[in-house]
C-alpha cells in the first residue's frame, strides 16, 4: 500500500512528466509571470472619484505587503499546513489522499498544495481557448501529474511568498469576488490589511466551496462551522493562542456587504447624467486597434485589463449643459434636447447632456412614438441608455443648414475669398445638380450676398451657387476629413465617390449628423483649421501606472490618450470660415458684413464674448440645430424625436438648441478670460 500510494508522486517527477517536460516547462515560465486579469476604473476628471468600474472578474492586485498576515496564516490552516516546507507538492499529503480514495472507491481527499492550487487557477485565467480551459480543470490523473511537475518547477522560480501573493490575487472567495481585496470588499468593506482573525479565517474557509460555505446566505451554520474549523487549525499550527481561538469562536461573523459597481449603468445617481459619457467612452475603446483586433478583444482587456482611465469631462461644463438641456421639461418629451461640448485643439469631449436619465429600466416608458414599431416597444424617455449624443451605431439627425459650413469651408481652403459675390434669388435653378430648384426660408434673403451676409442669413441659394462653383464632392470629402460618417444607406450612396459630385441638397443638411461629430468638426474650425479626433478621456494607465501606448500607422509609439490631431484646411481659411460665422450669433466680424440681421442674433449677448456658430432647421422644422464656439470651446445641440424623426419639433421649439448652446458656452466659461478670433488675413477676405 505504501508502495502504491508514493506512485502518483513518482509520476510527477518520472515517466509522466518525462512525456510532455518542454510543454511543462515552458507553461510554468509563463505562469512565474503571468498575472490574473484585474479590474478596470473609470475615474471622473480629478483622477479620484470613482465613476465605475469594468470586469468579468472583480479583482484588484495586491501587495503581500498590503495584506494583513492574519489572512496568510489563516490560508495556510485552511488548505495547506505544510505550505512553507514543502516543494510544491505535499507527499504526505499526496499519501494520505491516495490511501482515502482508495479505499472510498472515488475522490474523497485532495491532495492540492497552494502552490498546486494556484497552478490550476493560473493555467484556467490565462487560457485562450474552451479546450484550454477544459484541460486546466478536467479531473483527470494526467492533469493532476502535470500540475504536480508544474508546481515543483514553479517553486524553483518564484519564492513562497510570492506564490502567497498571487495565490490569494487569484482564489475565488464567491460573490464575484476574485482575489482577497475583492472578498475583503465585498464582504467586510475593508482593505485586506485590516482583516481581524475572524474575518480572515471566514474568507480563508470559503475557498474551498464558495457557495456552501457563504456568510451572505440567510442560514450561517455552515459558514460559521467552516470558520471554527480555520481557527482551530490556526491555534494548531500557534498562529493563534488556545485563548484567542476559543473566544473567536463565540463571535458571529458580523458582515458589511458591498456591491461593486459594474459598468455604465452603475454609475452613481450624483453622476446619472455621465452615463452617456461613459457609454460614448466604450464605444470609443471598442474602436481602438491599440485593445484588440476585433471589439470582442477589445471590450475583454478593459474587463480584464486592470486599467486606470480618467474621463475627459469638465465638471462645470457638464453641470452647465445639465442645466440647460430640456430646460421646460427634462426627461418627459418625445423631444431629445441634448448637447455636446468639444475642446478645439485636443478633440476632448468636455460635456454630454440630454433630457434624458441614463437607465437600463424601460418600465415606465411609454410606447414608441414610431408609428412602424410594435406595441411592445418602449419610447427613449424617460429613461434610455442609446447614445442619443454620437459615438454609437445609430445615425443621429439631419443637421439642416449646419452644414453650411462644410461648402463654405471648401470653397474658402480652394482660395476664393469671403467677398465672393452673388445675386441669390428667391429659387435657383441649378443646371449642376440636374434642374434641382430650392428656394429660400423667406423674401427677405433675396439679393446680393457674400460668405459673410450669406452665411449669417441662411441663404439657402447662394449656398446651393457656392457648392456648384467648389464641387459638392469637396464639400462631401471636407466633412469627412473633419469626422462625418455616413450611416444610413442614402447618405453612403450619395456620399460615394461616383455619386458625391452630384449631391447638391448635401450644403443644405439632408444628410444624418450626431452632436459629437459636429462639435467636434466646428472645434477644428476654432482650432484653426487643425481637427482633433473626438477623445473621451484624458489618461489611461496601465495596471502598473504607465501610460498605454500603442503604435502609429507610420510605426511610433504614443500615448492611446494623447490627441490625435491634423491640418485639415488651412489656417486663413479656417479663420476667414470664423469671421463669416460670427454674422449667425449677433457677433461682428472683423472685417465685413453681416448684412443687418442673422438668425441667431441674441447669442453673442448671451455668450458675451467672442462666439462664432451655425443655425440649422429641417423640412417642416423636424429637428432643429445650433451649433457655436468659442476660441475656448465648441458645442452642439440638437433637438427631435429619435423615435420618429416625422415627429416636426416645429418653429416653436427651433430656440431650444440655441438657447441651450449659449447659455453652456456662457456658464461653462464663466471666470476665464475672455480670448480673441484671429481676424483672416486680407488676401482671403477680397
Amino acid at each position: 500500500m505504501v508502495a502504491a500510494a508514493a506512485y502518483p508522486l513518482a509520476a510527477a517527477t518520472g515517466l509522466g512528466a518525462k512525456a510532455t517536460a518542454h510543454a511543462v516547462e515552458a507553461k510554468t515560465k509563463l505562469l512565474s509571470t503571468a498575472l490574473p486579469a484585474e479590474t478596470s476604473y473609470l475615474y471622473a476628471p480629478d483622477g479620484t472619484t470613482l465613476l465605475t468600474m469594468f470586469y468579468e472578474e472583480y479583482r484588484q492586485y495586491t501587495k503581500l505587503s498590503d495584506m494583513s498576515p492574519n489572512i496568510q496564516q489563516a490560508i495556510v490552516a485552511a488548505e495547506d499546513s505544510r505550505f512553507y516546507t514543502h516543494h510544491g507538492v505535499d507527499p504526505k499529503g499526496v499519501a494520505r489522499a491516495f490511501v482515502a480514495n482508495a479505499n472510498s472507491s472515488g475522490v474523497s481527499q485532495g491532495a492540492s498544495t497552494l502552490t498546486m492550487q494556484y497552478v490550476r487557477m493560473a493555467l484556467r485565467d490565462s487560457a485562450t481557448t474552451p479546450k484550454e480551459v477544459q484541460e486546466a480543470t478536467q479531473q483527470t490523473s494526467i492533469r493532476k501529474i502535470k500540475e504536480m511537475r508544474m508546481a515543483v518547477d514553479l517553486e524553483k522560480e518564484l519564492s513562497k511568498p510570492e506564490i502567497m501573493e498571487r495565490y490569494l490575487n487569484s482564489a475565488y472567495f464567491g460573490h464575484r469576488a476574485y482575489g482577497i481585496y475583492a472578498a475583503s470588499e465585498i464582504f467586510f468593506s475593508k482593505t485586506p490589511k485590516d482583516l481581524s482573525p475572524v474575518e480572515a479565517a471566514t474568507l480563508a474557509g470559503l475557498v474551498k466551496s464558495p457557495s456552501e460555505y457563504d456568510p451572505a446566505s440567510s442560514d450561517q451554520q455552515e459558514a460559521t462551522g467552516r470558520r471554527n474549523y480555520v481557527l482551530d487549525r490556526m491555534a494548531q499550527l500557534g498562529y493563534l493562542s488556545p485563548d484567542a481561538a476559543a473566544q473567536a469562536k463565540t463571535e458571529p461573523i458580523r458582515l458589511k456587504l458591498t456591491d461593486p459597481p459594474n459598468d455604465c449603468a452603475s454609475i452613481p445617481e450624483k453622476y446619472n447624467s455621465w452615463g452617456f459619457a461613459c457609454d460614448y467612452f466604450k464605444n470609443w475603446w471598442s474602436a481602438q486597434p491599440a485593445f484588440g483586433d476585433n471589439r470582442l478583444e477589445r471590450m475583454d482587456k478593459l474587463r480584464r485589463g486592470g486599467y486606470r482611465i480618467v474621463l475627459s469631462l469638465d465638471p462645470k461644463i457638464q453641470a452647465a449643459a445639465e442645466k440647460n438641456v430640456g430646460a421646460k421639461d427634462r426627461t418627459g418629451s418625445p423631444f431629445a434636447n441634448g448637447i455636446v461640448v468639444a475642446e478645439p485643439g485636443t478633440g476632448r469631449v468636455k460635456a454630454m447632456a440630454v433630457n434624458r436619465t441614463y437607465s437600463l429600466d424601460l418600465a415606465d416608458n411609454p410606447p414608441s412614438g414610431n408609428p412602424e414599431a410594435s406595441p411592445k416597444v418602449k419610447a427613449n424617455y424617460p429613461n434610455t441608455v442609446a447614445p442619443l449624443l454620437g459615438g454609437g451605431d445609430l445615425p443621429g439627425y439631419q443637421a439642416g443648414s449646419t452644414f453650411k459650413m462644410f461648402p463654405m469651408l471648401a470653397a474658402l481652403n480652394a482660395g476664393m475669398p469671403l467677398s465672393t459675390t452673388f445675386n441669390a434669388p428667391h429659387r435657383y435653378r441649378s443646371e449642376v445638380y440636374d434642374g434641382w430648384a430650392p428656394s429660400n426660408a423667406s423674401g427677405a434673403m433675396t439679393g446680393t450676398q457674400t460668405m459673410w451676409s450669406g452665411f449669417g442669413k441662411s441663404v439657402n441659394t447662394y449656398f446651393v451657387w457656392l457648392e456648384e462653383q467648389v464641387g459638392a464632392d469637396k464639400a462631401v470629402h471636407l466633412a469627412e476629413q473633419l469626422g462625418l460618417r455616413w450611416r444610413t444607406d442614402v447618405d453612403r450612396k450619395h456620399a460615394s465617390p461616383e455619386n458625391a459630385a452630384k449631391w447638391g441638397a448635401f450644403t443644405l443638411g439632408v444628410s444624418d449628423a450626431t452632436p459629437l461629430e459636429m462639435a467636434n468638426a466646428y472645434a477644428a474650425i476654432a482650432a484653426d483649421g487643425r481637427y482633433c479626433e473626438a477623445m473621451p478621456v484624458t489618461t489611461i494607465n496601465n495596471r502598473d501606472g504607465t501610460p498605454t501606448m500603442y503604435r502609429t500607422a507610420s510605426g511610433i509609439g504614443s500615448e492611446v490618450a494623447k490627441p490625435r490631431c491634423r491640418q485639415v484646411v488651412n489656417a486663413d481659411a479656417a479663420r476667414a470660415a470664423t469671421d463669416a460665422a460670427r454674422c449667425p450669433t449677433g457677433d461682428t466680424p472683423a472685417k465685413g458684413s453681416c448684412g443687418g440681421w442673422s438668425t441667431a442674433d441674441s447669442v453673442r449677448g448671451t455668450v458675451g464674448r467672442p462666439v462664432a456658430g451655425k443655425t440649422g432647421t429641417t423640412d417642416s422644422t423636424r429637428s432643429a440645430w445650433f451649433v457655436a464656439y468659442t476660441p475656448e470651446l465648441a458645442a452642439a445641440s440638437f433637438i427631435s424625436d429619435p423615435d420618429n424623426p416625422f415627429n416636426a419639433v416645429g418653429d416653436g421649439q427651433s430656440q431650444i438648441p440655441i438657447e441651450a448652446v449659449a447659455r453652456t458656452l456662457r456658464d461653462g466659461l464663466k471666470g476665464q478670460p475672455t480670448r480673441q478670433f484671429t481676424p483672416p488675413s486680407d488676401r482671403i477676405v477680397g
